[in-house]
Formats: C-alpha cells, sequence, structure tokens
C-alpha cells in the first residue's frame, strides 16, 4: 500500500557514506534509522529512479540544489535524496551534484525502504531492476503532510519548485 498525506513514515534504515579516505574515494557508509532522522525535523524527501540517470541528474536533484535557501527560508531544516543505489554511488552523485551541506544523498541499495513506501518502480524491462518511483513529499516530525508522485516517466510536480509553491 502506498504511503499516504497524514501516515507517518515506516521506520527502515537508510545509508550514507559522507567521508573519505586518502585518495578520495568514499568509505565506511552508515546506515540510519529513518525514524531518528525524521524526530522533531521538517524535512523535504524526493525520491528518483536512479544515480546518474538523465532526468535525476539534469533536473531533479540540481532542482533542490538550486532552491535549498528558499526551502530553508520556508521551514524546511533538512533535503533528502533517496535512490535505490549503494551509499559509495549515492556519494559520488552528490559530488558530481554538488549537493554537499545542502541535499542528503541516502542509499536505500535494496529497495527495502522504498517497498515500504509502497513507491517502488519495476524497471526490470528496461534492465534497471526495482528502483523508486519518482516523488516529493514534506514531512514533519515524521508525518507525511505533502506527497506528490509522478506518473511513470513525468517529471512535473515532485521538483523543488513544486515543493516550494505547495510550502
Amino acid at each position: 500500500m502506498t504511503i499516504k498525506v497524514g501516515d507517518r513514515l515506516p521506520d527502515g534504515k537508510l545509508s550514507e557514506s559522507v567521508e573519505f579516505d586518502a585518495t578520495g574515494c568514499p568509505v565506511n557508509p552508515r546506515d540510519h534509522s529513518v525514524a531518528e532522522l525524521a524526530k522533531g525535523k521538517r524535512i523535504v524527501i524526493f525520491g528518483l529512479p536512479g544515480a546518474f540517470t538523465p532526468t535525476c541528474s539534469a533536473k531533479h536533484v540540481p532542482s533542490y540544489v538550486h532552491n535549498y535557501e528558499a526551502l530553508r527560508s520556508k521551514g524546511v531544516d533538512e533535503i533528502w535524496c533517496v535512490a535505490v543505489n549503494d551509499a559509495f554511488v549515492m556519494n559520488a552523485w552528490g559530488r558530481d551534484q554538488k549537493s554537499a551541506g545542502k541535499v542528503r544523498m541516502l542509499a536505500d541499495g535494496s529497495a527495502d525502504y522504498t517497498k515500504k513506501l509502497g513507491l517502488e518502480l519495476d524497471l526490470t524491462p528496461r534492465n534497471m531492476g526495482i528502483r523508486s518511483a519518482r516523488y516529493s513529499m514534506l514531512v514533519e516530525d515524521g508525518v507525511v503532510r505533502r506527497l506528490n508522485i509522478e506518473a511513470p516517466g513525468k517529471y512535473e510536480v515532485s521538483g523543488a519548485e513544486a515543493m516550494l509553491a505547495q510550502l
């Protein structure tokens, strides 16, 4: 069943890698409890099919990086990007997107959390496996206050500009 406005986020874990070794490679991914990360915060979470994919890299992540200050001015404490990739890939993508200090790049490597949200997307016919649908949500102290789920193949309602219009 798909999460909806008024629901509490299910607990689960997402991974993040923000440390680097001497050669610049990401190391030591950390698992985080979603419930703990969301506790007492106003968060915008956006999910997308995958790191380094065309729309995700050219439009979705940049919309949040570029609108970071505007979202913060509307009372948003954190912005999370969630994708069905591993923490190392999310770290590399975050560096490529210059998201440090603005968007947390959180990995759902096995799609377990995405499935708990009911937002999985089967892209097996395109040789991509189970991924995340494209969406955005506003979460306040763990409760979903706004939810925008894109139709397959679309990018119309989940970007930062759409979220800003709802705040």
